[in-house]
């Protein structure tokens, strides 16, 4: 059994699930209209570059309004390393992610789990699938968390119509924590918040201090693709697993 066809299948699965939510019509509808979510989320962290004291309480709160409304949270992610650092802006991005990703949770959950349920009564593969979240939630999100195979915002609703318990979701959210200290951490790399999205600016550092942080960068990456990849081999087992005890 090929792990890809599976992937394939959610993929399809949750894009669904996304077209009935309300955020994704909002956001086609302000596509329509000519607006840039990135150049907006761009505005939307310089003001809060000025805030001071409350800066990271308006950036999580910023954080999660997006996750919810499916705007790009990478552009956040990496202004989050321009705007705190690597430790700070991590730890910011990881709550306004997890509690973003809850709310959008819920919101697939309570009020589009009904529908969804009787659109794949008959698909067999998704059925293995939400049987494996059900039967070991808190293994599958993480592993899911820490695949970039799944798309996040995607992932936030599509998993509120399948069989997993909100406390195993929310804790499995800790399998966002490698990609987001990577990302952070390419942010912080960064001049400034008009360079986040698009060609970064010539770095006027000392080229003692550049070699660092390659050197951190390159470590980052790899750790990440190591865990990914381990995540990805571990998904399959569970999944054929799950799939031979229904047989």
């Amino acid at each position: 059994m090929r792990i890809n066809k599976y992937f394939k299948i959610a993929i399809l699965i949750l894009i669904g699930i996304t077209l009935v939510a309300a955020p994704v019509q909002a956001q086609e509808a302000a596509g329509n209209s000519g607006f840039n979510p990135q150049q907006f989320l761009r505005n939307a962290l310089q003001w809060v570059e000025d805030l001071g004291a409350i800066a990271p309480i308006a950036f999580i709160v910023i954080y999660i309004i997006a996750t919810v409304a499916f705007l790009p949270g990478s552009v956040l992610t990496l202004g989050a390393g321009v705007l705190f650092g690597v430790v700070q802006g991590s730890i910011y991005v990881f709550f306004g992610a997890t509690i973003g990703a809850t709310l959008a949770f819920l919101v697939g959950r309570y009020l589009a789990r009904g529908w969804i349920s009787k659109k794949i009564a008959g698909n067999q593969k998704f059925s293995v699938i939400d049987r494996a979240v059900g039967k070991e939630g808190l293994k599958i999100v993480l592993l899911t968390r820490l695949s970039p195979v799944f798309p996040f915002n995607l992932l936030n609703y599509g998993l509120g119509v399948t069989g997993v318990s909100l406390k195993d979701y929310v804790l499995g959210s800790v399998g966002m924590i490698p990609g987001t200290i990577m990302y952070v951490y390419i942010g912080s790399l960064a001049g400034s918040i008009a360079t986040i999205g698009g060609e970064t600016q010539a770095d006027a550092n000392p080229v003692a201090q550049w070699v660092i942080r390659i050197i951190g960068f390159i470590a980052t990456v790899a750790v990440t693709l190591y865990v990914t990849k381990i995540a990805r081999k571990a998904l399959d087992e569970s999944i054929e697993t799950s799939e031979e005890q229904q047989a």
